[in-house]
C-alpha cells in the first residue's frame, strides 16, 4: 500500500451528474467587459468565479480561450499582413488571457497549469497530453494556450480537438446570450431561439455558433455542444448540472 502522500497524488474525484470533465470555450473578447480592448480585471476575476464553483462540484475542468480582444489575425490578415503571421501573433495574444486567468484562479486559490501549443518554457508548460489529463485528475484547472499550434485554425477548432483528446463529456461554448438563435438576438428583436439542435441543423442553416470544422469534430467524437451566457451569475454551475438557460448541441 502507498504513502498517504501517493495516495493523495492519484487521487480521482468524481462528480455527480454526466458531465464530470468539461471544457470551457470562452472567447477573447468575454474578457474586455466594458473596455474597447485589452483585459478587464474585474471581468477576468467573475469569469475565475464561475469556474471556481464548477471546481467545487468535484468535476474536472479545462479551458480554451481565445485572443480576439489582443489581436485578431483574420483582421490583419485582411489590412494586408500575411495570414500566417498574423495567426501566430493571435496565438500569442491566447497565451497573454491565459496567463490573466491562471493567475485569476489561483489567487482563489485553485491549482491552474497552463499548456501551450507553441513551446514558451519560462511562462508555461507545452502541451503534452498526458500531463494535460494528469493535472486534471490531481484537481487542477488546465489552460490550452496558443489553439491548435498552427495558422489557419480559429480556437472553436482548438476547443473541439481538445475536448477529443481530454475525452471531455461536453464542450461548453460561452457567449453573451443565452444560447443559439437564427439571427443575433441583439439586433433582431424576434430572433427565435432553440433550445436543442443537431450538429447537422448547424451546419446545414450556418448557425453561427462555433465554425464547421469545430462542430464536425466534436460530432465525429459524440461531444455535446453546450452554448450558454457566460455574463449570467451562476450559468456555468448550472448548465453542468442540467439546469438554467441554454442550447444544446448533440446526434
Amino acid at each position: 500500500m502507498g504513502s498517504d502522500s501517493e495516495q493523495s497524488e492519484t487521487d480521482h474525484r468524481v462528480a455527480p451528474g454526466p458531465y464530470s470533465r468539461v471544457l470551457l470555450k470562452i472567447s477573447g473578447e468575454a474578457l474586455m467587459g466594458n473596455l474597447a480592448y485589452g483585459i478587464d480585471p474585474e471581468m477576468v476575476d467573475r469569469v475565475a468565479g464561475e469556474i471556481e464553483s464548477v471546481n467545487a462540484l468535484g468535476i474536472e475542468v479545462c479551458l480554451v480561450i481565445g485572443g480576439g480582444n489582443i489581436f485578431r489575425g483574420m483582421s490583419a490578415a485582411a489590412s494586408g499582413m500575411e495570414r500566417t503571421t498574423g495567426d501566430y501573433m493571435g496565438m500569442l495574444a491566447t497565451v497573454m488571457n491565459s496567463l490573466a486567468m491562471q493567475s485569476a484562479l489561483e489567487k482563489r486559490g485553485i491549482p491552474t497549469r497552463v499548456l501551450s501549443a507553441l513551446p514558451i518554457a519560462a511562462v508555461c508548460e507545452p502541451y503534452i497530453r498526458r500531463r494535460a489529463i494528469r493535472h486534471m485528475e490531481k484537481g487542477r484547472v488546465v489552460i490550452f494556450a496558443s489553439g491548435t499550434g498552427n495558422p489557419f485554425f480559429t480556437t472553436d477548432t482548438a476547443a473541439a480537438l481538445r475536448a477529443s483528446e481530454m475525452g471531455c463529456k461536453a464542450l461548453l461554448k460561452a457567449t453573451k446570450v443565452d444560447g443559439v438563435y437564427d439571427a443575433d438576438p441583439m439586433k433582431v428583436k424576434d430572433a427565435n431561439r432553440y433550445d436543442r439542435l443537431t450538429y447537422m441543423d448547424v451546419l446545414r442553416h450556418d448557425l453561427k455558433v462555433m465554425d464547421a470544422s469545430a462542430i464536425s469534430l466534436a460530432r465525429e467524437n459524440g461531444i455535446p455542444i453546450l452554448v450558454f451566457s457566460i455574463h449570467n451569475n451562476g450559468a456555468f454551475a448550472d448548465v453542468v448540472q442540467g439546469k438554467g438557460r441554454f442550447t444544446i448541441i448533440t446526434e
